[in-house]
């Protein structure tokens, strides 16, 4: 069969709006893909002046998770020891120094601030409460609890995240 044949027919049929319609959908083509053109190249520009949420959230942590944390608690590269890390059985053993800003100080004292955290969760369980509370105050007063033993790890001086720290050394 001619192709000719059909587009003229096609055109008798339309009254020829069918060469004028192809002509529009084609401008119309052009004007979108133009468009896209231009918005791919600024969404590449902004990615160029952008940081992604892997470059601002610590190593470790969740991207959205509020809780102060103990990343930079320090600038000491040699401490002492405290609390209960400074009684040693030996007095003759030279006493360790303790480097603060290392990453595996900072996961001491996250383990020591869980261990703080379960002490508080039952000394809190033996308060007797006259309102129970929805979910949501529930929920408020854990993360309050939460930043009292975050608190309380950075201030209280216990000592336990220098005694890991030391025997992982």
């Amino acid at each position: 069969m001619n192709v000719g044949l059909v587009n003229n027919t096609y055109s008798g049929l339309t009254n020829g709006k069918g060469a004028l319609q192809s002509a529009q959908q084609n401008a119309d083509a052009g004007k979108f893909a133009a468009l896209v053109e231009k918005f791919k190249a600024q969404n590449e520009e902004k990615a160029e002046n952008t940081l992604s949420s892997s470059q601002l959230t610590a190593r470790g942590r969740l991207n959205g998770d509020w809780t102060s944390g103990f990343a930079g608690l320090s600038n000491q590269t040699e401490a002492k020891a405290r609390g209960a890390a400074v009684n040693q059985a030996n007095p003759h053993i030279q006493a360790k120094t303790i480097d603060k800003t290392s990453e595996l100080y900072e996961k001491s004292m996250e383990l020591e601030n869980y261990f703080v955290k379960q002490m508080l969760s039952e000394m809190r369980k033996t308060v007797h409460k006259a309102y129970e509370g929805d979910f949501a105050s529930k929920m408020y007063e854990d993360m309050l609890y939460d930043e009292y033993s975050t608190a309380m790890t950075k201030s209280a001086g216990f000592g336990l995240a220098d005694q890991i720290y030391l025997s992982l050394v």
